[in-house]
């Protein structure tokens, strides 16, 4: 009888031991993912020059950072890649702060915080803050989808993208006025359609989308896209 307890003991120790080796390995690749990324210098003149959301930022940069992401800026904003791909973007406007996951679409959600900007926005998902606190809170959460969003590039995960879009009004007002226009917009190739589409709807203020379209009918007429 002593040798059996002696050996379900042992068994039992093993079991422990075993268990604890797994979250040991489990913990120890997790932290190897998450080694920190270095600071891009170029980019330290705009969160230093920042006015508005200036503390929000650069916590979210250092979170972002340590998260082990390569820093860089594009799109007029602080961008963050692993293997040259887009996981998540710092985002400001009037009313709050961002974090931008250009895939988001393809995250879980359990917390239920990623919002979709507007109805045209098919594949991208933000994060929003009104204040550092908030930030705070959120930050072992925020950490877990930014690790979630590089195993989906990593995986080659594929958000699902409808081509219809919904064109807003004040373009086909421009449509009807300017001549030449809505042929130039249609015979632009099916992705810089719909970043202009996206770019139009963004704003809330009909005026503000109007500015936007004004600006770019140049461009439009010209055959370029936003970017060219």
């Amino acid at each position: 009888m002593t040798i059996i307890n002696h050996t379900h003991e042992t068994g039992n120790r093993n079991e422990v031991t075993g268990t604890r080796s797994a979250r040991k390995r489990q913990n120890d690749a997790k932290e190897a993912t998450m080694t920190d990324g270095q600071r891009n210098a170029r980019l330290d003149p705009y969160f230093n020059k920042l006015k508005r959301w200036k503390e929000e930022f650069n916590l979210l940069r250092e979170i972002v950072l340590e998260c082990g992401l390569t820093e860089d800026f594009k799109w007029m904003h602080p961008c963050y890649t692993h293997d040259n791909k887009n996981i998540v973007l710092i985002h400001g406007f009037k009313e709050y702060c961002a974090l931008l996951f250009p895939k988001g679409v393809l995250l879980k959600d359990p917390h239920g915080i990623l919002v979709q900007q507007t109805k045209n926005v098919q594949t991208a998902r933000q994060i929003r803050f009104a204040n550092v606190r908030q930030i705070e809170e959120l930050r072992p959460i925020l950490k877990d989808y930014i690790l979630e969003a590089v195993e989906a590039e990593k995986a080659g995960l594929k958000a699902e993208v409808k081509r219809e879009f919904e064109i807003p009004g004040e373009l086909e007002q421009k449509f009807a006025e300017i001549p030449g226009l809505k042929a130039a917009f249609e015979s632009l190739t099916p992705g810089r359609q719909r970043a202009y589409i996206l770019y139009f709807s963004q704003p809330k203020q009909s005026k503000t989308r109007t500015a936007r379209i004004e600006k770019f009918v140049p461009h439009i007429l010209a055959g370029k896209g936003m970017n060219d």
